[in-house]
């Protein structure tokens, strides 16, 4: 792992080993865990507490939130919004600098985060999850 700077973020770097918690913290979070990242993937953590996920097209400078959580003990104390920035900052300063998420329309603290990050609508998927909810889109460019 790289520590990014004295943010108390990190990052994992490739070959490193995917930790536990971020498993357990997936499934918590969403209900499944994904697999380890894939190579054009990007993985930020606070450890023991939160992650975000990231898919990475570097030649295109585009990136995908896949997937960010907070653990559900520590959330409203910041977090979210220090691991957001961090990675956002890192990414545009990799030359990745249009990045895009979708959120449930219902996950109105996450539309106020990524709203309060720089984050624009763009877009709208009906449907999107596989219980039948919309999905908005969001962009944010560096």
């Amino acid at each position: 792992m790289r520590a990014c700077g004295d943010s108390g973020v990190w990052r994992l770097e490739v070959g490193d080993p995917f930790p536990e918690w971020v498993a357990r913290l997936d499934r918590t979070a969403f209900g499944d865990a994904w697999k380890t990242p894939a190579l054009h993937e990007r993985l930020w953590v606070i450890p023991e507490l939160a992650f975000a996920r990231w898919s990475c097209v570097q030649v295109a400078g585009e990136a995908d939130l896949l997937r960010i959580a907070v653990d559900p003990a520590h959330r409203g104390q910041g977090l979210g919004r220090q691991l957001l920035e961090v990675c956002q900052q890192e990414l545009v300063d990799a030359g990745i600098d249009h990045l895009f998420l979708e959120v449930r329309v219902s996950n109105a603290s996450a539309i106020r985060l990524y709203r309060s990050c720089g984050w624009k609508p763009c877009g709208h998927r009906g449907g999107y999850y596989s219980d039948g909810e919309d999905a908005s889109l969001f962009h944010f460019q560096g």
